[in-house]
């Protein structure tokens, strides 16, 4: 009886293997190539954000035009977060889609401070991912409705601006949206670590977005990193060297 008993439960962990959800174990591996440009491994799918064009503000960067993923999620079709010269798949239309078993969420929101008359919408992508719900919200600046809130609110991960600038929310922004969206992690983007890095242009440091957010532990973390189940549960923010 106990030998069958153990020959059973192995027959069912190796049964649970062969559905959609064993791939849960696995770990959210993340590159970052600057400005708010992510690689996104899991789920046996790569996701990348915000291709960029090595001019401006990234003009010391590397393209990532070379990079191979599955799909591109971009913000806007401007050349420093939605460069696709090769005509990869690439989403950048506000709009609901689905890419095999995932459905990816794309709402707009302005991106500048004047409800988009400078710069445009940007469009802001949630999705799942190994399940867990991912908002990128790399190209936004201006705020966001109950509607928007209801279908951003609680994210397990969180990308977001707050170094400010002409088209991202400066520290107390972000750390507004940050309150009403209730992220567990949170990985800012487009903020300046160093005096001498060119790619942040006129952004601030990360001090005024930290001095607002309360309750989140600080994680540095290499442009390599990755996420689990377990750590998505706790609140961090991860600051990418």
């Amino acid at each position: 009886m106990f030998k069958f008993k153990i020959k059973k439960s192995i027959s069912l962990f190796l049964l649970s293997c062969l559905l959609p959800s064993c791939v849960f174990a696995e770990n959210l591996k993340f590159t970052s190539f600057g400005h708010s440009s992510f690689l996104i491994k899991a789920g046996g799918q790569s996701i990348l954000l915000n291709p960029f064009k090595a001019i401006g503000c990234a003009s010391n960067l590397k393209e990532t035009n070379n990079i191979k993923s599955d799909l591109i999620l971009a913000s806007s079709r401007l050349s420093d977060e939605g460069y696709n010269p090769s005509n990869k798949l690439m989403f950048v239309d506000p709009g609901v889609y689905k890419f095999k078993e995932t459905i990816i969420n794309g709402i707009k929101i302005p991106h500048d401070r004047f409800n988009g008359r400078r710069f445009g919408m940007s469009t802001v992508w949630a999705w799942k991912q190994n399940n867990l719900k991912i908002v990128h919200m790399g190209g936004a600046a201006g705020d966001i409705t109950l509607t928007d809130e209801i279908i951003l609110s609680r994210p397990d991960i969180l990308f977001i601006s707050i170094g400010g600038g002409k088209k991202g929310y400066d520290g107390l922004e972000a750390a507004e949206i940050v309150k009403k969206l209730k992220p567990n992690i949170i990985i800012p983007v487009h903020f300046k670590k160093n005096k001498k890095n060119q790619e942040y242009c006129d952004f601030s440091n990360a001090d005024l977005f930290l001095k607002n957010v309360s309750g989140y532990k600080i994680k540095s973390v290499g442009k390599n990193f990755q996420i689990n189940k377990k750590k998505s549960k706790n609140k961090l923010i991860y600051i990418v060297n």
